[in-house]
């Protein structure tokens, strides 16, 4: 065993007929302990219990090639003693994994022997990219072989296959020195005759990733991340019937998921939205692996490797694209800025042929491009390039001939990522201002119209991403075909959340009771508007709550609602005469009017009558602070960027009609103070339906640092926008957390200040359900409907919002779906569709469905369209029975 010289390429003799092969590849976490070989064993039987020919392609043990990446850096004038201790470290650690699995690991030490020989040369010319190449390979022939003892010790009989004999690299003398070796190009395609050949040898392999053959023999490198790519050349040689990769995550997300929980998986995307993914950062895939599988039409499925059950991603030929949309948000760091600048470089003719020779001429690919007249910055892809400092160095020198240079090596990229983003930029675009106060160093929109990317500084790489997926992501065509579940769902612990189903499950008796003879009404169960408000007055941190009561101001709502100790916030006087009138015990005081581009008057009557009053921009300061002088209000801020569900709920941001911008605050205190006015409390409010609790986080930590300056603030508002879960399988708000984080942050203002919340959806949406009769079915094509006795005149959010709201037929509650049908109303609309492909039982007319969550913005936002009246209201209270 034998690092000198790998065996020469094997024989490809004809053999009789094709043969199946499915080549499985596990990375360096799957591989490092012996669970993961247990996992990687059970594969193998299935595999082969499939009677298929297999190969398994293994990563290095997770760490192993990192550590000697920093021996490669650290060899110059390194010691005998320091190359004996790495030695003795690697081989402690595959022991350790030996004994784990029961083998011993002696087998071992001739590689190691090569090892400390190879490091020896490395030492001896450390420029050597050859010697570095042949040092790194190391990982992977350890893993390999000690993987071959594993699973033979687990009765998993497979051979070892040296992947030098399978791959050979390509001679690309364009490249330098240091890619050729360290990130080497193989071109493969489908050989018959090589697949019969290694079965006529044996039907199972395991083989070592990340190498392949170079010229006379040697050891060259595929890329970090490299053995996702031998998987791929591999499977493309023995034109396997798939190409599985195993790691630890089951595919791609719409964002990283270790870093983002709430990113969710995509089920099944095509070739080239996996390798614009894989390419722009997402790391459970390496982009080169696509390339060959692509060209030959074999299908790559993505798999996580302690969760065998998950259906990951899958990459196929059949896969469908959606249409626009953005499917996911990633980072690309490391990434290298060239700024080269001079106004000779205007009108002049084979400038860029000039300096893109000099990247030719240095070996290195460069990835983004942006142009002006006096201007052009590059990146340089981070994948292709393994470049040092030296490098850099020489590069920018020979640049320096014709133009100004600058490197910047600090950087990274956020690129959002999917179909047709040139046609969605009017959608996307409020999302954007996430990137307010952030340099951008250069802006690209891909040719292809499959990414839009922003370089920034790698410091603020992984809060933009964060931002902008929750502004973004999920959403769009495809639903749940395309977005799979979230990657906090897929790692819950069912067994310790305890399953509670919706009330309305418990109670559809009472329901179709309450219904009556009427074709459609929304029923509101008042203990569970009391249950929300209870969840709410936990808040520690919080000092008051108050009901935005534009949700749902059915009169019975804020009876209970006042009653459990609430206030309610208006954003017209109709609305606080309404309350007032309905809840004859509520004071003037407990109320806050929050109106927007309202008429004068209502200002004046407000103040009349004693409601504290919220101001939003400075213009009524300036025309009309007379009638606000001497007078005490809240000044409603907009911290730069909105949140929610959909476009339409972000309330802030430049997009959005609300709130005072920070680049007029001054102006506004200044008008404050000529007419003295107080400025008694501040208020931000960013959208609806956010689960994310770091939002109000976000929105107390602007507010407070305005405080700072404004000692007659008494109270922040903190405004509302608190979501409720869609689905029965998302979680709902963490008030937890939400408390914690604003205790955080009101610790630093080392002064007594309220903090407020003014939730609306939170409180009824879940406890208000919509009842309609189905009158009709119909069947076009393989599509089915189902009509029911009211649509949008009744809820408008789906057609407005697209929002989703589960829907059941209560009639046949607990009967399994059996068709998937579209949900439609009786308006004239094409948009009057309730619900889109749900699974529900054979459907009759008579029977009763229900759409859930339809609490709030429901009946308040009803209309008599079409001249058919909405749905009526109806109460029912468990409490009072």
């Amino acid at each position: 065993m034998t690092d000198v010289k790998p065996a020469q390429p094997l024989d490809a003799t004809p053999g009789n007929g094709p043969i199946q092969w499915r080549v499985l590849k596990f990375g360096g976490s799957s591989v490092a302990t012996a669970t993961g070989w247990d996992r990687i064993a059970d594969a193998a039987r299935a595999a082969a219990g499939e009677a298929r020919r297999f190969v398994i392609v293994v990563s290095a043990l997770k760490g192993v090639t990192d550590r000697l990446e920093q021996a490669v850096r650290a060899l110059e004038g390194r010691s005998p003693e320091a190359t004996a201790a790495l030695i003795d470290e690697l081989r402690d650690r595959h022991a350790r994994l030996a004994r784990a699995t029961g083998i011993q690991s002696g087998a071992l030490d001739p590689l190691l022997d090569d090892l400390a020989a190879a490091l020896r040369e490395q030492a001896a010319a450390p420029e050597d990219a050859r010697h570095g190449a042949r040092v790194l390979g190391f990982g992977e022939l350890l893993s390999s072989r000690l993987g071959h003892a594993i699973l033979a010790a687990q009765g998993v009989a497979v051979d070892w296959l040296d992947s030098r004999e399978v791959l050979r690299a390509d001679d690309d003398s364009r490249r330098n020195e240091r890619a050729r070796w360290l990130s080497a190009d193989c071109t493969v395609a489908p050989d018959p005759a090589f697949a019969a050949a290694l079965g006529d040898r044996g039907a199972a392999w395991i083989a070592p990733g990340f190498i392949a053959r170079g010229e006379n023999g040697d050891t060259v490198l595929l890329g970090r991340g490299g053995s996702d790519v031998s998987a791929a050349l591999i499977g493309t040689r023995l034109g396997a019937e798939r190409v599985e990769i195993h790691s630890d995550v089951p595919g791609l997300f719409t964002a990283d998921p270790r870093r983002i929980p709430a990113a969710r998986l995509l089920r099944n995307v095509s070739y080239r939205e996996a390798m614009e993914l894989a390419a722009m950062g997402a790391k459970a895939l390496h982009p080169r692996a696509l390339i060959p599988l692509k060209r030959h039409r074999i299908p790559l499925w993505l798999c996580q490797t302690e969760r065998p059950d998950i259906d990951g991603t899958r990459i196929t030929p059949e896969a469908h694209e959606h249409g626009a949309q953005v499917k996911a948000i990633v980072q690309r760091r490391g990434i290298t800025l060239v700024t080269m600048e001079g106004l000779d470089m205007w009108q002049q003719v084979g400038f860029l042929a000039d300096v893109f020779g000099v990247f030719r001429d240095h070996g290195l690919s460069v990835d983004l491009v942006s142009t002006s007249e006096s201007n052009v910055t590059v990146t340089l892809d981070p994948g292709a390039n393994p470049t040092d400092r030296a490098t850099l160095d020489r590069l920018a020198a020979d640049l320096g001939r014709f133009c100004q240079v600058d490197v910047r090596s600090d950087c990274a990229s956020v690129s959002l990522v999917g179909l047709g983003i040139r046609t969605i930029l009017h959608r996307i675009g409020p999302a954007l201002e996430v990137f307010e106060q952030r340099r951008i160093f250069l802006v690209s929109q891909a040719a292809n119209d499959l990414n839009l990317t922003f370089v920034v500084e790698a410091r603020h790489a992984e809060k933009l991403v964060q931002q902008l997926h929750q502004q973004i992501i999920p959403g769009g065509v495809g639903g749940d075909s395309v977005f799979g579940p979230s990657w906090d769902r897929l790692n819950r612990d069912e067994a310790a959340i305890r399953a509670v189903p919706p009330w309305w499950s418990q109670r559809a008796d009472d329901l179709l009771e309450t219904l009556g003879d009427d074709d459609a009404a929304y029923v509101y169960a008042l203990d569970q508007v009391r249950a929300a408000a209870a969840r709410l007055k936990t808040l520690r941190t919080v000092d008051r709550v108050l009901y935005s009561m534009k949700a749902n101001p059915h009169p019975d709502l804020l009876r209970a609602i006042v009653g459990e100790g609430l206030g309610v916030e208006c954003v017209s006087m109709a609305e606080a005469r309404h309350v007032l009138a309905a809840v004859p015990e509520l004071a003037a005081e407990d109320l806050l009017l929050t109106p927007n581009f309202a008429p004068r008057a209502e200002y004046r009557e407000a103040l009349d009558a004693g409601i504290p009053l919220t101001i939003d921009n400075p213009w009524l300061l300036e025309h009309w602070g007379a009638d606000l002088a001497g007078r005490s209000v809240f000044l409603r801020i907009d911290p730069g960027s909105g949140l929610g569900h959909h476009k339409m709920v972000r309330t802030a941001g430049s997009n959005a009609k609300f709130g005072v911008p920070l680049d007029e605050l001054e102006r506004t205190l200044r008008l404050a103070r000529a007419h003295d006015i107080t400025i008694r409390g501040l208020h931000a409010h960013t959208g609806s339906g956010i689960l994310h609790p770091d939002n109000w986080e976000r929105s107390l930590e602007v507010l407070t640092g305005i405080a700072t300056e404004l000692p007659s603030v008494e109270v922040i508002n903190l405004g509302g926008g608190l979501g409720v879960p869609d689905r029965s399988d998302e979680l709902p708000l963490d008030l937890m957390a939400l408390d914690a984080g604003l205790a955080r942050i009101k610790r630093a203002l080392n002064r007594d200040v309220q903090i407020w919340l003014e939730p609306g959806r939170y409180l009824v949406a879940a406890a208000g359900v919509l009842l309609a009769r189905v009158t009709q079915l119909k069947g076009k094509g393989e599509v089915r409907y189902v009509g029911v006795a009211t649509g949008m005149n009744s809820l408008i959010r789906p057609a407005l919002y697209g929002a989703w709201h589960e829907i059941v037929n209560l009639s046949r509650l607990g009967k399994a779906g059996e068709h998937a049908y579209n949900v439609v109303g009786p308006i004239c609309e094409t948009g009057d569709v309730l619900g889109l492909d749900r699974l529900l039982p054979e459907s009759r007319e008579g029977d009763v469905l229900l759409i859930a969550n339809a609490g709030a913005y429901g009946a308040a936002m009803a209309s008599r369209y079409n001249l058919r009246e909405p749905a009526v209201e109806k109460v029912i209270d468990a409490e009072r029975r």
